[in-house]
């Protein structure tokens, strides 16, 4: 019988209520509130907080305040940066490459909500994983939402809801976030 974690990582329902997932809830609550709470100056404080809440494969930036639900779902490549007030739900995956930034008000969210009211009646949740692959600059206010894979060298315009892929190499912005331009890639 798998736990309600496994369950949350496959995408299928599961019960957020789980005394381990609300342990865990709480520790990277724990994390985040004395990430927030440390000044600028404290560099090396700051960075091992973070190391502690997310997988990182190098240099990286977040600037306070920063929100996410488990931490341990998410990973950042190489020289990322995330600007004020970045909110990550991570009940699922979370997948940013190298060299990816964030504006402020960043929203990205793995979390979903089942359409049938009876299981919303129950309390249940579903997730699906996010990828953003390298060199993906995401314009302040955007929003990302559950299973969408946003490719390289792209950019989302300020604002966007990026309910579906993008492809890699495009200038996409909206809501719903479409295509407007190919762009030279590097």
């Amino acid at each position: 019988m798998k736990s309600e974690k496994e369950k949350m990582l496959a995408g299928e329902l599961y019960f957020p209520g789980d005394r381990n997932l609300m342990d865990d809830r709480l520790m990277a609550k724990m994390l985040i509130s004395e990430y927030n709470s440390t000044k600028p100056t404290e560099e090396d404080e700051r960075k091992e907080i973070i190391e502690r809440l997310i997988i990182t494969n190098g240099n990286i930036k977040i600037r306070s305040p920063f929100y996410c639900d488990y931490g341990y779902n998410i990973e950042v490549g190489e020289n990322f940066y995330a600007n004020v007030s970045c909110i990550i739900l991570d009940v699922n995956k979370v997948i940013i490459g190298d060299n990816v930034m964030l504006g402020p008000n960043v929203q990205i969210y793995t979390a979903s909500h089942p359409l049938d009211p009876k299981d919303r009646i129950k309390k249940l949740e579903l997730s699906k994983p996010i990828t953003i692959e390298d060199n993906v600059w995401v314009g302040g206010g955007t929003i990302i939402l559950p299973g969408v894979t946003i490719g390289k060298n792209t950019t989302i315009g300020a604002g966007s809801v990026v309910t579906k892929d993008i492809p890699e190499d495009v200038l996409a912005v909206g809501n719903p976030c479409k295509v407007i331009k190919k762009i030279n890639s590097l």
